[in-house]
């Protein structure tokens, strides 16, 4: 783990305009959905073959371990051994490098989250998923099926893993008193100038949109991924005026923990693995859902439309999000797992309640990472919102 490369944020070939890709003129296995473009027509598996002995994996960072970072975490060599697929995983940083890569054709299952699995389905990177070859999918929580970042027209396209929240986090020996609020990382005047570390990619204009929601109700904001040309300009120039406070954007976890450690950082935003890893490395540390609320991301397996082994891709899907395996990931990776089941599983019986895991009221706090399209998703149709290529731009400018 220690031992991960970098992967940099704002590819902006990654890019995708989901407008351009529901006006293509073909029809499709699934009717339009809630996000207002119709995929392409793409069928999926009716039934499983013959494993076909090889599967080519890409995911986030500790999604898909096989002992090369820790020789104790390791759920692809078992996988393969029962399966006869041989596992080849190419970990991603950041949901755009993710879009990009499975463009090469070469992927044949990628873990997304939701600002990367709706550009996906519009493209025809991505095809349907046959939920009835994945058996433990019955045992999947309720409140993560059939949502508009993995289901499109009651079509679902993909298999839930896992799923948490952007947390506000803070060193314990730095800030004080305990923040609140998410205005001591956006505030002009906040004491902690040049000491705020922030996530690096397009996606971060919602964390900025859900704040702004809370503080400025006049500008009518209902979803930060539905944003037309005022709520967007004003959450561009709350970043913009965050900039100066901003020691470093990260993209690479395991950089945002070293620098939180260091105290180079002392406030900002973070994953729960990020936190747990810090704390366990002996920096006072904390973490909440602030007030506002937090963006966070639900995680789905999607298989590659043009994946040359399906079968091993389905063998996957019920795999990683069977109770045992979805807990390995979870404890791992520092997160809720999907499976009802797999808190029963965890070695460490605190940790989903720490990761409020069955918890549906606090998983519905959580504004989801979701595709921006011009297609409003909070079902406005007088505007048109900013879609992602304009959410890339902007990110540019923001950085400077």
């Amino acid at each position: 783990m220690k031992n991960r490369k970098t992967r940099l944020a704002g590819l902006l070939g990654a890019s995708l305009l989901l407008a351009a890709c529901g006006t293509s003129g073909t029809s499709s296995s699934a009717p339009p959905g809630a996000q207002g473009f119709t995929p392409p027509k793409l069928e999926a598996l009716k039934a499983l073959g013959q494993p076909e002995g090889q599967l080519n994996v890409l995911a986030w960072p500790g999604y898909a371990e096989n002992g090369s970072n820790d020789p104790k975490v390791n759920w692809v060599t078992p996988f393969e051994q029962q399966t006869g697929c041989k596992v080849n995983v190419k970990p991603f940083g950041t949901s755009d490098e993710a879009v990009t890569l499975m463009k090469t054709g070469q992927y044949d299952v990628v873990s997304a989250s939701g600002d990367a699995s709706l550009r996906l389905v519009a493209s025809g990177d991505a095809e349907p998923v046959n939920t009835a070859l994945v058996p433990n999918y019955a045992d999947v929580q309720p409140f993560l099926k059939d949502k508009p970042w993995n289901s499109v027209g009651g079509v679902s396209y993909g298999i839930p893993h896992g799923w948490g929240a952007n947390l506000l986090t803070w060193r314990t020996d730095k800030v004080t008193p305990a923040p609140t609020s998410w205005s001591v990382m956006f505030d002009a005047n906040s004491p902690y100038k040049g000491k705020v570390i922030a996530y690096d990619s397009p996606i971060y204009i919602a964390d900025a949109a859900l704040y702004l929601q809370a503080h400025q109700p006049d500008l009518g904001i209902k979803n930060p991924y539905a944003l037309d040309d005022k709520q967007f300009t004003a959450a561009v120039n709350l970043l913009k005026q965050q900039r100066p406070l901003v020691s470093e954007y990260w993209s690479d976890y395991l950089k945002e923990s070293q620098a939180l450690k260091n105290a180079d950082a002392v406030v900002g935003t973070a994953w729960q693995v990020t936190v747990n890893l810090t704390k366990g490395e002996g920096a006072p540390l904390e973490s909440a859902v602030p007030s506002e609320g937090a963006t966070g991301w639900s995680d789905t397996w999607m298989v590659a439309a043009k994946s040359a082994h399906k079968t091993c891709a389905y063998k996957w899907l019920d795999y990683i999000v069977s109770p045992k395996v979805n807990a390995q990931v979870a404890e791992y990776f520092g997160e809720a797992p999907a499976n009802t089941k797999a808190c029963a599983e965890m070695t460490d019986k605190t940790l989903c309640d720490t990761y409020h895991a069955n918890d549906a009221g606090y998983a519905a706090k959580i504004a989801y990472w979701t595709t921006p399209i011009p297609q409003c998703l909070d079902g406005r149709t007088d505007v048109k919102c900013k879609d992602y290529g304009e959410w890339t731009k902007a990110w540019t400018e923001i950085k400077g």
